[in-house]
């Protein structure tokens, strides 16, 4: 099969070029061939190496009702992605190679994008008690992860650490202290007191964060921290790389777009961990523009419209990202001017590979056909009613944006087409 991409704005790396270039069989070329089996016009579309997610819920095995893999990843291809890591918070749960092969199945017969499961760092993925079977698991996993739970003692992550750094293997954390949760729904800042809320307070995102930077000192482990949310944490990075630690973190969407500011009470609103203050929204921007904070990621975690309906005390944590995120952050950061087109693709799907080790990224002769091809002049509301996800709980639904995928390719594949 060979395809023509016609006269598109292709991503070199540094900047955007204007040229064709072709799609033969599962991989690029920009050499000139004068016949070709399918040709797609895309005078004034960009076409960028696929965008990759590290922290996605997919729900399947164990949650069918929430999300499917299919319904996933189609999510997924419609947001121009082209690759995403599975967290783990399944039944059963990946803490063995037994509990990981139905959902290996699932990825194999399903899945109409890459999908690259996490193993847990614990057995019953609750941040203690014993480690998973991090041997078993290590050739299929993309790291381990207790994400939705802390790892709540210093040394159960440092035995942690230790083990996946001798299986050449990253720790990716949820960093949350649950003894300074106290029963909190959202930021413990001016909403939460307005409205009676009680909060979750910074701390338990960042006092993990300090303590786990000290066992990467100690044991030389790849950590990587999920959805930071908190100046603190920016600080404690930014200062961490300073000294050579070997230490990566992601932030999402829904942190450097809100403030506590724009909470509403509805499910819609409540994620964890929750937006925060101004302040700390800006830090996560400055901390995305100086390379502190490696790569964004959606956190996309889908419930029922039941589980999403009780308000902010109420509703179950998590909102979906996968089809909004790369429009949302063009209009709100690179329309604005906060960010450059160039910087956007690189955080969202030039670093996530180099970080993981996950292939491709280039739009270069030979490379593996993984692209997404975008229109940047298409301006549009957020309908959650259209999304192929089973989630429609998103604190973006009726904003106007201006980004839409046109199609998506993997290994050569055109696994989504917007008609």
């Amino acid at each position: 099969m060979k395809t023509l991409l016609k006269n598109g704005y292709i991503f070199t790396g540094n900047g955007f070029e204007k040229r064709d270039v072709f799609v033969i069989d599962d991989r690029l070329s920009l050499s000139h061939f004068d016949k070709y089996d399918e040709r797609i016009d895309c005078d004034s579309f960009f076409i960028i190496p696929g965008l990759v997610d590290v922290h996605v819920h997919l729900r399947e095995p164990g949650f069918f009702y929430k999300e499917s893999m299919k319904t996933g990843t189609m999510a997924a291809a419609r947001g121009g992605y082209t690759a995403v890591c599975a967290m783990p918070n399944l039944s059963p749960v990946p803490s063995t190679a037994d509990g990981l092969r139905q959902q290996l199945e699932l990825i194999e017969r399903d899945a109409v994008i890459k999908v690259y499961p996490y193993g847990t760092i614990t057995k019953e993925q609750n941040g203690r008690g014993m480690l998973s079977d991090m041997d078993a698991l290590k050739d299929q996993v993309i790291a381990f992860s207790d994400d939705g739970k802390g790892v709540q003692t210093a040394d159960l992550m440092e035995e942690a650490m230790k083990k996946a750094n001798a299986l050449n293997k990253m720790i990716v954390a949820h960093c949350e202290d649950e003894t300074l949760l106290n029963g909190g729904y959202i930021h413990d800042g001016a909403y939460a007191k307005a409205h009676g809320h009680k909060g979750i307070c910074s701390e338990s995102e960042w006092g993990q964060v300090k303590r786990d930077i000290e066992l990467c000192k100690k044991t030389g482990a790849r950590y990587h921290v999920c959805h930071i949310s908190t100046k603190e944490t920016v600080a404690l990075i930014r200062q961490a790389k300073a000294e050579g630690v070997k230490i990566s973190c992601e932030t999402a969407p829904h942190y450097l777009v809100f403030c506590d500011e724009d909470l509403q009470e509805d499910g819609r609103f409540k994620m964890n961990p929750p937006i925060r203050t101004k302040e700390d929204r800006e830090a996560l921007i400055e901390g995305l523009l100086d390379g502190t904070i490696d790569v964004i990621a959606t956190d996309h975690a889908p419930h029922s419209q039941e589980e999403k309906s009780k308000g902010l005390e109420g509703s179950a944590f998590g909102i979906v990202g996968l089809e909004t995120a790369f429009p949302v952050l063009y209009t709100a950061l690179v329309k604005t001017g906060k960010l450059s087109l160039e910087q956007l693709v690189y955080r969202m799907a030039i670093a996530p590979r180099r970080l993981f080790g996950i292939e491709g990224g280039a739009l270069q002769e030979g490379q593996i056909a993984d692209l997404a091809i975008l229109d940047l002049e298409s301006t549009y509301r957020i309908d959650p009613n259209s999304f192929l996800s089973k989630g429609r709980s998103t604190p973006f639904a009726g904003m106007e944006v201006t980004g839409k995928t046109v199609a998506t390719f993997v290994n050569g594949v055109n696994v989504y087409e917007n008609k």
